[in-house]
């Protein structure tokens, strides 16, 4: 039998192609959804057997769809795995030549346009092959007959589940599964999450499926309710939530036109938009889609720690373990904590709350059982608002987070559990719910959570590592639990529209109202969450070595408590955005605020006079210590002003003066350059005669050779020289093998004095690639240009998504106008930029000129 494989190409491609037409003209549902994937495999089915059969392939040969393909089902893009069963194992020298025509059959399917994975074997090597790898076995477990001889199909089947060790499957594919989660940062709630492998995902549900095929416990979820494992409810919401995934996977699949399993940000509207959502004021259509989505993968999740642990029982025979009574409602089964029967919550509510005490007091507990977990997904409905209003209950969930350990394990269970947001329904409307920002990777629940964790970790001496002076602070703390109220309400008001540090200040009032929190503890809670974000503007864009921005922010803490608690709750709060958005440079500006703060609360208004001569003589002391000649720093210091001492500390004076004593009239420049003394990159000093483009030269230097500025004090001495610090992170071009960090210093001391004494035109700016984050959620470029109280000098801020060599943008665009930056403090957020910059210039006296400066800095930023 001959066949024409251009014209079963071309019936292929235009069957899928009618078939993927028709799906996208329906409005999105679950069931089309699944119509489709059958559709596409059966008609993968007939192109394959067409081709078989005119192959001429070897007799007694099978072809058998494997994996995904073997479920039936098949996505849009998905790879095609096949499987060709030999009777014996081909010979390459006797009569029946199998290997070239078995080739020849491969070779045309990817002629036709089946992009298939494929393997050849006999039931035999099948069995070793899969005795070797677990990923083989699984694929066999989801085998299906295609064409060719079913008596070899059914070998295969019956070899497959008598070499089957279903513990050892059992536990291979719960530590597959434990690793996968751990790749995906063990949450369903990744703002770009993979629909197929995250936690939550359809993975999870396969694995379920492998495991009660590979036990002989059922091959789909009817079957799994009728043995017992799932009730009918149960089964119901997983088919729902299956079908969601499966829907929109496919349609990933069809709008990316080729395997694409992430929701990226590329594609959630495009996807939102195909599911027949609508932005509103209040809920972008990607927002609206994300939640549905967050809430399925919740439920699944839920639902397959259930069944994988009542499959755990059955295969390893723990169903009828002893069970130690803990009292009348709970025993201690085999160390998961067991309900006493299955109606437990609707008929005793405060069991609910006592469950959690019990594992939270009972270190020998490992967990909750399938039955406890079951049972409380089905109590969801007695979680009412009487629950929530309940006195037993508020004193039970003040019990948990006063405990001397476990708030962090047994706050993410009640979440994953919903309990958490059933009582506490404020936190139920953030479940979720994404954050379009460039720096929180977290939907909000999630960062709340976070932010409950760091700041749990305070507390814990096996932490002090990680935050050695916030532990030292938390050592002195009288009430943890308070904190942990903070943590957990400061982002609770998120996405409502207005202010959510004040709206979510009215929502920590009532909680304190109702779990017993009075007094100056409920003043310090509802400041907190009030003010969650002030420490961290201030330290990151208000200058520092201003008594008056210190006193200003001393007034608004009030006290040590209330200042003590805003440090800590700031760090933990960025530190549980994102790992990029945290550094050692963001932890000493806040850590030299909290100091400076303390001590203007001790007392009287910080005497400038006092502090800088107490700073000059710390720095004396210093250079005593490298046997500097005693008064070499006079002709330094002598050109320098107040400003400068008040802008920088002993160790950075006394540097400074050792690097410079001998320079201080030189007309070339002088870079110097060390470890940053805060942990992190590099700090650079930059000594020259200023002009007007010094600071464009410096930031076009540090562009070009890949460093990242974190912060820039800038100062003009009274001679008109410019000393200059930077704090830089190395990145990009300077980060290959073999560069030690000595020769890196020697090479940014040589190029960059070279760069600062050239003459050459500024260069002009590279066109940065911007990052798929920043194109899925630009920031709107904002310019700020105001004077301050004595109009001699202007405030400029500028906001924008962030890029390679933004600031050299910015620098370039003040050196053509003349204006010299005398300060500047550059704040990055993730892959978003606010930086503030002191500027002078006779320019900025005129409204046109300065009206054409922020215009030209506008579109500077927007290119």
């Amino acid at each position: 039998m001959t066949l024409d494989i251009a014209a079963l190409r071309s019936d292929f491609r235009a069957a899928k192609t009618d078939l993927l037409t028709q799906f996208q003209d329906t409005r999105a549902t679950a069931s089309s959804a699944c119509q489709l994937l059958t559709q596409l495999a059966r008609l993968v089915d007939r192109t394959l057997t067409r081709l078989w059969e005119a192959s001429d392939m070897p007799r007694g040969a099978a072809l058998v769809a494997v994996g995904g393909y073997g479920r039936g089902e098949l996505f849009p893009y998905s790879d095609i795995d096949v499987l060709v069963l030999l009777p014996v194992v081909p010979s390459v020298t006797g009569e029946d030549l199998s290997a070239p025509r078995i080739e020849a059959f491969i070779s045309a399917c990817w002629d036709i346009g089946l992009e298939i994975g494929s393997s050849v074997r006999t039931v035999a090597e099948c069995a070793e092959e899969a005795q070797r790898d677990v990923t083989v076995q699984t694929a066999l477990l989801e085998s299906r007959f295609i064409c060719g001889t079913r008596t070899r199909f059914d070998e295969l089947e019956a070899s497959t589940h008598e070499h089957m060790d279903v513990p050892a499957f059992l536990t291979a594919k719960l530590l597959e599964m434990r690793q996968r989660h751990t790749k995906y940062e063990d949450t369903p709630y990744a703002l770009e999450p993979n629909c197929k492998e995250s936690p939550g995902g359809l993975r999870d549900l396969q694995v379920v499926l492998w495991l009660a095929r590979a036990a002989r416990l059922g091959r789909n979820w009817a079957e799994l309710a009728r043995n017992g494992l799932l009730t009918p409810f149960e089964a119901r919401q997983l088919q729902r939530n299956e079908g969601l995934l499966k829907l929109i996977r496919t349609r990933l699949h069809q709008l990316a036109g080729r395997r694409e399993d992430r929701l990226v940000f590329d594609l959630q509207t495009a996807v939102a938009t195909s599911f027949g959502y609508e932005s509103t004021k209040a809920l972008r259509a990607s927002e609206a889609l994300m939640r549905r989505y967050y809430w399925a993968a919740k439920a699944v999740t839920q639902l397959n720690q259930i069944l994988i642990l009542n499959i755990e029982e059955r295969v390893r025979g723990q169903q009828d373990a002893p069970m130690r009574p803990i009292d009348e409602r709970f025993f201690d089964r085999g160390g998961f904590l067991e309900v006493a029967r299955d109606d437990l919550y609707e008929q005793d509510r405060h069991a609910i709350f006592a469950t959690f005490l019990a594992l939270q007091q009972d270190k020998t507990l490992k967990g909750l059982s399938a039955r406890t977990l079951r049972a409380l997904y089905n109590a969801r409905n007695v979680m009412d608002a009487s629950f929530r209003r309940d006195p037993a209950n508020h004193a039970a969930f003040m019990q948990i987070l006063k405990a001397d350990h476990g708030q962090t394990h047994l706050l993410r269970l009640l979440n994953q559990t919903s309990v958490l947001g059933r009582y506490l329904w404020v936190f139920r409307r953030i479940v979720g719910q994404m954050q379009h920002d460039l720096f929180h990777v977290y939907t909000v629940d999630q960062h709340i959570l976070m932010v409950v964790r760091n700041m749990r970790r305070f507390f814990i001496p096996e932490h002090a590592h990680e935050y050695p002076f916030c532990t030292q602070l938390a050592a002195e703390w009288d009430k943890p639990y308070l904190l942990y109220v903070a943590a957990l309400f400061h982002d609770v008001a998120k996405g409502r529209g207005g202010d959510h540090s004040e709206l979510g200040a009215v929502e920590v009032r009532r909680f304190c109202k109702d779990h017993g929190i009075t007094g100056e503890d409920a003043q310090l809670v509802e400041f907190l969450v009030a003010e969650h974000l002030t420490m961290s503007r201030v330290a990151q864009k208000e200058d520092l070595s201003d008594p008056d921005v210190i006193q200003a922010f001393a007034r608004r803490v009030g006290n040590e408590r209330f200042l003590t608690g805003l440090y800590l709750l700031t760090v933990a709060d960025i530190r549980g955005t994102s790992p990029k958005v945290w550094n050692a440079w963001k932890g000493k500006l806040l850590e030299d605020l909290f100091k400076l703060t303390l001590r203007a609360l001790g007392g009287a208004r910080p005497h400038l006079d006092a502090e800088i001569e107490a700073r000059k003589q710390q720095a004396r002391h210093t250079l005593a210590l490298y046997f500097m000649p005693n008064g070499i720093e006079q002709k330094l210091w002598s050109t320098l002003d107040t400003s400068y001492f008040a802008r920088h500390d002993a160790a950075d004076i006394a540097w400074h003066t050792r690097m410079l004593w001998r320079h201080v009239e030189t007309q070339k420049p002088v870079v110097a350059a060390r470890l940053s003394p805060v942990g992190e990159g590099l700090q650079v000093l930059v000594y020259s005669p200023d002009r007007p483009d010094l600071f464009a030269r410096i930031c076009g230097y540090f562009d070009r050779a890949g460093f990242s500025i974190q912060d820039a004090r800038i100062h003009t001495s009274k001679t008109g020289y410019a000393i200059d610090t930077f704090q830089i992170l190395t990145g990009g071009a300077v980060q290959f093998e073999g560069v030690h960090y000595r020769d890196l210093i020697a090479l940014v001391e040589t190029q960059l004095a070279e760069s600062v004494a050239s003459s050459a035109d500024l260069h002009e700016p590279s066109r940065a690639r911007l990052s798929r984050r920043v194109k899925s959620f630009p920031v709107q470029p904002r310019v700020s240009l105001r004077p301050d109280e004595r109009a001699q000098r202007w405030l400029l801020t500028v906001s924008a998504s962030d890029r390679s060599g933004l600031l050299y943008v910015i620098a370039r665009t003040l050196a053509r106008h003349h204006i010299n930056v005398q300060l500047a403090k550059v704040s990055t957020l993730g892959e978003r930029v606010e930086d503030t910059f002191l500027v002078t210039g006779d320019v900025l006296r005129q409204d046109k000129a300065q009206l054409k400066v922020e215009t030209e800095l506008l579109a500077a930023l927007e290119s």
